[in-house]
């Protein structure tokens, strides 16, 4: 089994620099912001972004880790204060507003709901449809969804709300409740 050697201090500094700049990047340009850019401005080389993060893909990820993880906490949350069919309603909402909301998250969140996926997207899209999972199937328990909707079903259409949603014309803040309102009557038992 191969040992692993602890990051040295100036290799987690560059680290943490690439992340800091990275999630701004995304927030400012999207997904697409310039790789080149994100390393020069974190006062590194190009090559020292791609030995942390090989893919952009994986640096997308490490960048939005964290709120990715907090907003598939607060599934928790709410479950804890709603009834089932009422905190899946509630935690979509959420997420929802939350991939609109920043720049570069749709992305991310797209590749949680495709078959499979890259190990670079694991974390994000396993904590994603994990609460996901629980919420669904207590809805189900409770009968306010089908039973046979899959939860994974309900981030596609949910990633379709949040794509329907930007073509609203600045409509986005009533777009995700009345779209939602209508994915859910079509998923009701």
């Amino acid at each position: 089994m191969a040992q692993v050697r602890p990051m040295r201090a100036d290799a987690r500094r560059n680290r943490e620099r690439l992340l800091a700049v990275a999630a701004e990047a995304f927030a400012e340009r999207g997904e697409g912001a310039s790789l080149d850019d994100i390393a020069k401005r974190a006062g590194v080389g190009v090559g020292t972004l791609y030995r942390h993060f090989p893919t952009r893909q994986a640096l997308l990820e490490a960048a939005y880790l964290e709120r990715v993880e907090a907003i598939a906490a607060r599934a928790d949350v709410i479950a804890g204060e709603l009834a089932p069919g009422a905190a899946l309603v509630a935690w979509l909402d959420e997420l929802a507003a939350g991939t609109l909301q920043v720049r570069g998250l749709k992305a991310l969140l797209g590749t949680a709901v495709t078959d499979g996926g890259a190990a670079a997207d694991r974390a994000c899209g396993d904590c994603v449809r994990g609460a996901a999972t629980r919420l669904v199937r207590a809805a189900q328990d409770e009968g306010a969804l089908r039973r046979d909707v899959e939860p994974i079903e309900v981030l596609r259409l949910v990633h379709g709300v949040v794509t329907a949603s930007e073509l609203t014309d600045g409509e986005r803040g009533t777009a995700i409740p009345r779209y939602l309102a209508l994915l859910m009557e079509g998923l009701r038992a």
